[in-house]
C-alpha cells in the first residue's frame, strides 16, 4: 500500500535537497514519535552518503520497535507529480529486527522540484511510502499514514530554516 504527501516548502529546492540528506533533519521530523540511534561505529555522519545505515528505532523514545537499514540511493528522474527532472532519494532498505519487521516490503522516495511559480524560495516535494506487512498491510498503512502526517508538518515547519542552514559553508546540524 501506498501513503503519498505532495507538499510546498518554504525553502529552494537545493536546500530541500540537502535536508533530505541529512541525518539531523530526519531525527527532527520523527520525533517525538519515534527517535532513532545510530548502530554504525561513527554514530550519524553529518550528511548521508549512498549506501546502507543502521538504526535503532523506538517508540516515544522508550519502546523497541527494532532495527531497521536505511538504504539510501540519489537519481533525477520523472515523478508522476513533479514531471522530469525532478531529484529523488530512495531508501529502500527497511526493517531488520523487532517489531516492524512485519513490513516485508519498504520503499520510501523523497522527490524535490522547484515550485514552478517561485523556483528560487519554494519547492515541490513528494514524499511517497510503498509498504507490504502481508495480512496486516491496511493497518501497517494506517499507522504510517498517521506518522506521514505528523512528518509532512515538521517538514513544512523546518522549511523556511534550510535556506540558511544548508547553504554554502554552512554545519548541517539542527
Amino acid at each position: 500500500m501506498r501513503v503519498r504527501l505532495d507538499l510546498l516548502l518554504d525553502c529552494p529546492a537545493d536546500a530541500a535537497w540537502e535536508a533530505l540528506h541529512s541525518p539531523a533533519v530526519f531525527r527532527a521530523v520523527s520525533g517525538p514519535w519515534t527517535t532513532a540511534e545510530s548502530l554504525e561505529p561513527e554514530g550519524f555522519p553529518a550528511r548521508w552518503p549512498g549506501g546502507d545505515h543502521r538504526v535503532r528505532l523506538r517508540l516515544l523514545g522508550v519502546l523497541p520497535m527494532g532495527e531497521q537499514v536505511i538504504r539510501l540511493r540519489d537519481e533525477s528522474a520523472h515523478d508522476p507529480v513533479l514531471g522530469a527532472g525532478a531529484r529523488i532519494v530512495h531508501d529502500e532498505g527497511g526493517p531488520v529486527r523487532g517489531p516492524m519487521t512485519l513490513v516485508r516490503h519498504w520503499h520510501h522516495r523523497m522527490a524535490v522540484a522547484p515550485n514552478p511559480l517561485s523556483p528560487r524560495t519554494r519547492t515541490r516535494f513528494a514524499d511517497t511510502l510503498d509498504v507490504r506487512a502481508g495480512l496486516l498491510t491496511p493497518l501497517a498503512w494506517l499507522g504510517f499514514r498517521v506518522f506521514w502526517s505528523l512528518r509532512a508538518r515538521k517538514l513544512v515547519r523546518l522549511a523556511p530554516g534550510w535556506a540558511d542552514q544548508f547553504g554554502e559553508g554552512r554545519s548541517p546540524a539542527l
